[in-house]
């Protein structure tokens, strides 16, 4: 069973500088944690590696970047690029013989039938252990590459970042639509989905994507690891989860989550896979970050809610003038700025309501979603949304970018000298990092 081990001391890492090296295990793109992390490593004088998913070819076969794809990734990174296809998942992999992919199973499936259709579970096996065969072959070959650009002595931090594994059926849009956006009529439950085939398909492409990829890593580095071991080097491994977050309810910082988390399964698989390697003296460790709006949790209405209570954490933390600043943007954004003292009072509501008091259960995450709660969750975001000035500046998305900020320094410093295989990374730990950063 997991424990919740939030990160209540910041540490001053002495590890990583100049002469060490920074290795993605993951494309860089757009808005996300990995940025944080890489501009620590640049400004820590790393050398920076990076990966890349690859492409997909006319046919649906992988290819590396070609130049000009190359280039633009390695000036987005700051670094050099191995570039071996490193997609993960067996939605588009097939066995030697061929035949359909999963993905083609899966978009034979109808919105009216889905979820009594049935999927040939021989066939997904066998495409999944392509898949993995592929994969795990593919991050052989790119540890190989990297370790010719890694001097003796040095040390070298693995970053984990791969995550998702969505089955691309169409079926599935629609069926997203009504778990994460539906209420009233339009509602549909979430166990409905994972008591299906095309659930249970998903929960299996997820585990290898966002948790199998970790472990594949740590095997496929295994010689790398050992050998910069003997040359006094040390190594660590971090990777990003998700498993719900401190923020300040009622006074205190408090556990809470967002459900239904399809994903969540996946994150506990990643999080197994740190403590396996921990006990084995591998420094793994899975840091389990606040919620932010991105480009891919925007398809989760209500995700975003926790994050306005940081602003009372600014306060109690002691972000001085900054913290206030950060007020005073925020009511700027508002069409009515003497409202966002009831904005997170309504948010101190809604998360002491019975409704949601019953989904702040640790030991039961992550949990279905029911209608009272996309009922409450869905109306009081859009509430919120409706009192801004602009839905496209909201407050959720200027305190996104400080939650990034906070955490690539976060996760960089713990790395060096980790205190468990999983941590928490909760609103006092971004407000005082925060505090830290803009101090003076």
């Amino acid at each position: 069973m997991s424990a919740l081990v939030p990160l209540r001391t910041l540490s001053r890492q002495s590890l990583f500088g100049a002469g060490d090296v920074f290795v993605l295990f993951g494309e860089l793109f757009g808005r996300g944690y990995a940025n944080g992390l890489v501009a620590q490593a640049r400004a820590a004088g790393m050398t920076v590696i990076g990966t890349t998913v690859g492409r997909r070819a006319p046919d649906g076969s992988l290819r590396p970047l070609d130049d000009e794809e190359l280039a633009a990734a390695e000036a987005n990174l700051g670094g050099r690029i191995v570039n071996i296809p490193l997609m993960a998942g067996f939605d588009l992999d097939t066995p030697a013989d061929g035949g359909p992919t999963v993905t083609e199973l899966a978009g034979a499936l109808t919105l009216k039938t889905w979820q009594e259709d049935k999927l040939d579970w021989d066939r997904i096996a066998a495409c999944r252990a392509a898949g993995v065969a592929r994969f795990n072959a593919s991050a052989a070959e790119a540890v190989r590459r990297i370790e010719a650009l890694i001097p003796p002595g040095a040390n070298v931090f693995f970053a984990h970042t791969m995550a998702g594994g969505l089955i691309k059926a169409k079926v599935f849009l629609a069926i997203a639509n009504r778990i994460y956006k539906g209420r009233g009529e339009r509602f549909m439950s979430s166990r409905a989905l994972l008591d299906s085939d095309l659930g249970k398909l998903n929960l299996m492409n997820f585990e290898e994507v966002t948790g199998n990829t970790f472990a594949a890593l740590i095997a496929a580095s295994a010689a790398l690891r050992e050998r910069i071991e003997r040359e006094g080097g040390q190594v660590r491994y971090t990777a990003y989860g998700y498993h719900g977050t401190e923020i300040l309810i009622d006074g205190q910082y408090q556990w809470q989550t967002y459900t239904n988390y399809t994903q969540g399964y996946a994150k506990k698989r990643l999080e197994d896979i740190a403590r396996a390697a921990w006990d084995k003296g591998v420094k793994a460790v899975v840091f389990n970050c606040p919620e932010i709006r991105t480009n891919s949790s925007d398809i989760f209405v209500g995700i975003e809610l926790s994050l306005i209570p940081l602003l009372n954490a600014y306060r109690r933390e002691g972000c001085a003038a900054w913290g206030e600043a950060q007020w005073a943007a925020s009511r700027a954004l508002l069409t009515d700025p003497a409202a966002l003292d009831g904005i997170l009072a309504r948010l101190d509501t809604y998360n002491t309501s019975e409704t949601m008091r019953r989904f702040r259960d640790f030991d039961a995450w992550p949990m279905d979603n029911t209608p009272a709660l996309a009922q409450m969750m869905i109306s009081t975001a859009e509430e919120i949304t409706a009192q801004h000035k602009s839905r496209h500046e909201l407050i959720t998305e200027r305190l996104s970018t400080h939650v990034l900020e906070a955490t690539g320094p976060l996760i960089f410093n713990e790395a060096a000298e980790p205190a468990a295989p999983v941590l928490w990374l909760g609103h006092d730990a971004v407000a005082r990092k925060m505090a830290a950063l803009h101090a003076g």
